[in-house]
């Protein structure tokens, strides 16, 4: 796969006498289409500049009196975007049902512990599906939209609660007026046909968990006797994907150092008909097997860039081309998102394990660092509040002093617990290549954003 002619590495740019993007506290100076760009932390921010400016920003970007002042010289300056306080607790809006805490496939990084998330295989009773969609539906006013999520575990290991619960969500959300979602994510290897039947009529975001083509899936997602299940899930997902309406059928990328050739994976999953394609990596496993290190995210950063060009040729070209992370950053760069989180995990989203507890987000289920109360006596505020506190970007080290702090939001807050940040090159890295790929596609194709807001100096 080549390379867009402006996509290039630090080391490229710097042998053509073209800057590296250079992130500080501010935000990060970069080159593209043959202009200085300067992105601002500060709201999110992002403005063509010429290279005096350029030259005059990074004399002061990491000194905050004498960036103040060159801010307000240059009208740049601004009221602070996100303040140090935190977000009170606010109704939840979205949670996931662990309907199967248990799992047929013996993956050698699960997050889930093969499923079991260290306890006993267990599946969650109808009553407490049904009681905690009634706590969601009830706690939104009429309107407003919910979003249900099932997930284990292997969910489809628990299809008859499942389906139940999915038909009780829509009863109880239309007696209110609510509007609901459902998504599952699933490994694919249980699916019937009757399944792709429910999931179009319900209107369901089907995640399927493929790591690769073949062997190199088979290697990290194999049954627990070993044998491979690539074929397996191929053979059961293809008529899902040709009958994909409502329904929507993407595909989930966890990356390891064992499977990290992402344009292959990339076009092999978009020529198959999946709806997105989207990658992870790897960064805390309970059994620390898989876990991405620092020349397996440089790799990673590379392969990334890779899919980016594809991603960028297809636009310009006219063509759809579903790389999922590139969608999303496009999308959020051209929105000016501006978070202090990194995800809604304890305020608008909740985790329900298969006994009735609310956590954090599925990732935290069955583990006390995420425990948020139960379904029977409702969400704990205390904690949530005090969650919502301690995770604050501005409470984070080293975020509070990134200037991808607001874009990032400081990360998965799982495996920053479990793990630390091991990712924040590969983070930055990603974000200064996607920012100046909005530029490229700003100039060359505007009608695909509308009016891009990159802004003169």
């Amino acid at each position: 796969m080549d390379r867009h002619p402006e996509m290039r590495t630090e080391a490229d740019m710097t042998a053509v006498g073209v800057p590296a993007p250079r992130w500080s506290k501010a935000g990060l100076t970069f080159h593209a289409d043959g202009q200085a760009h300067l992105f601002l932390a500060n709201g999110s921010r992002l403005y063509g500049i010429d290279d005096a400016l350029l030259g005059s920003f990074l004399g002061r970007a990491n000194d905050d009196d004498a960036l103040s002042d060159w801010l307000a010289e240059h009208q740049l300056d601004a009221e602070r975007f996100i303040d140090d306080t935190a977000i009170d607790p606010f109704p939840v809006h979205a949670i996931s049902l662990a309907v199967a805490q248990k799992c047929n496939l013996g993956c050698t990084y699960c997050y889930a512990q093969e499923g079991e998330f260290g306890g006993r295989p267990k599946n969650m009773p109808l009553d407490i599906a049904k009681a905690s969609i009634d706590a969601l539906v009830g706690g939104v006013t009429p309107g407003e939209r919910v979003n249900i999520a099932f997930l284990g575990g292997e969910p489809l290991v628990n299809r008859d609660v499942l389906r139940a619960a999915a038909e009780h969500a829509e009863r109880v959300a239309d007696e209110k007026g609510v509007q609901v979602n459902f998504s599952i994510t699933t490994n694919g290897t249980l699916i019937r046909p009757d399944d792709g039947e429910f999931f179009e009529r319900h209107g369901f975001a089907v995640t399927i968990s493929l790591d690769g083509v073949g062997q190199i899936h088979d290697a990290q997602r194999s049954y627990k006797g070993g044998r491979g299940s690539f074929d397996e899930i191929i053979r059961r997902v293809t008529p899902l994907l040709e009958r994909q309406r409502r329904m929507q059928v993407s595909a989930r990328v966890t990356v390891t150092p064992g499977n990290l050739e992402l344009p292959r994976t990339l076009e092999d999953f978009i020529d198959r008909g999946f709806f997105s394609v989207g990658f992870s990596p790897m960064l805390s496993s309970p059994t620390r097997r898989g876990e991405m290190d620092a020349p397996a995210l440089e790799t990673m950063l590379e392969q990334m860039i890779a899919c980016g060009g594809a991603f960028e040729e297809a636009v310009v070209e006219g063509r759809r081309y579903p790389f999922l992370n590139m969608v999303n950053a496009m999308r959020e760069i051209h929105r000016g998102t501006h978070r202090p989180y990194g995800c809604g995990a304890g305020g608008g989203y909740l985790g329900v394990s298969a006994e009735g507890a609310y956590f954090a987000c599925h990732r935290f289920v069955d583990d006390g660092a995420g425990a948020m109360g139960t379904v029977a006596l409702g969400p704990d505020e205390t904690r949530r509040r005090e969650w919502l506190s301690d995770r604050h970007v501005h409470r984070q080290e080293p975020c509070s002093g990134c200037g991808a702090r607001y874009l990032c939001g400081g990360g998965c807050h799982h495996e920053v617990i479990h793990r630390g940040r091991p990712a924040c090159d590969f983070i930055r890295g990603w974000l200064a290549y996607c920012l100046a790929a909005y530029v490229r596609l700003s100039a060359r194709r505007p009608d695909f954003f509308g009016a891009a807001p990159v802004r003169p100096v």
